[in-house]
């Protein structure tokens, strides 16, 4: 199994801890975050390949990983100290050090949640993308058809629609499973984009579906408000 885990970002809602180290190192009930999802990560599958981009406090990951022996996990880093990516420009960068043509889980180091992940990339591995929703509350939605493929986007406060707005309405959870095959389109890319963006641009001539998940608990560690609900979550077992 490969695994890409998006932890570039400069955390900026997360100031001022994210003035001294990256938004990947902030500890949630004694472990930073990337160690929670790496513990999950782990689980999903048997010796997954995991690629970690970084970019502020680049070298703080890289030292954490090294004084902890990577955690006997195998891990690559994918560098974008010279400039932030995005999360589309990420996978493009990192394409190269995956090991195998094996479809990649992708999530965000910021997401804790109670998702199966070995169940979900099970289910969605044999998509060109499987994106992983619900029906909770959001300013923004994916639209999906009746057979679970993508063919919008609206943010629902502005009015913006992208594409077919008409359809199925899910929030995305920042997990979703990319497949190898998709790297034919990266030359259509620059080096800087957003995978929704890449998702919905390649919608109609690419398998981009979902899987919902009706029972998600997910919390996004984005801001400092969200440190004490997040240390509940995790003092509540709640990432099974």
């Amino acid at each position: 199994m490969n695994v890409m885990i998006f932890a570039a970002g400069l955390g900026t809602r997360l100031k001022p801890l994210t003035d001294t180290m990256p938004k990947a190192l902030v500890p949630v009930a004694g472990q930073p975050l990337l160690r929670h999802v790496f513990d999950k990560v782990a689980h999903a599958g048997e010796h997954p390949h995991i690629v970690v981009n970084v970019h502020h406090f680049a070298q703080q990951i890289k030292d954490y990983l090294a004084e902890n022996r990577c955690f006997g996990l195998d891990i690559s880093i994918s560098d974008e100290s010279n400039g932030l990516l995005e999360t589309g420009g990420g996978i493009k960068k990192a394409a190269p050090l995956f090991k195998s043509f094996e479809p990649i889980l992708i999530h965000n180091v910021d997401i804790l949640s109670n998702v199966d992940l070995a169940s979900f990339y099970a289910k969605g591995r044999d998509n060109e993308a499987t994106l992983l929703v619900s029906n909770r509350e959001s300013s923004r939605y994916l639209v999906f058809d009746d057979d679970d493929n993508l063919i919008g986007w609206k943010n629902v406060k502005t009015g913006e629609v992208r594409g077919n707005a008409e359809g199925r309405c899910y929030a995305f959870s920042g997990i979703h499973i990319f497949s190898p095959s998709l790297f034919r389109f990266f030359p259509e890319f620059p080096d800087r984009f957003s995978i929704i963006d890449f998702y919905l641009y390649i919608c109609t001539r690419a398998r981009i579906k979902c899987v919902v998940q009706s029972d998600l608990r997910l919390l996004d560690v984005g801001k400092l408000d969200s440190l004490a609900a997040a240390e509940e979550f995790v003092g509540n077992n709640c990432e099974g």
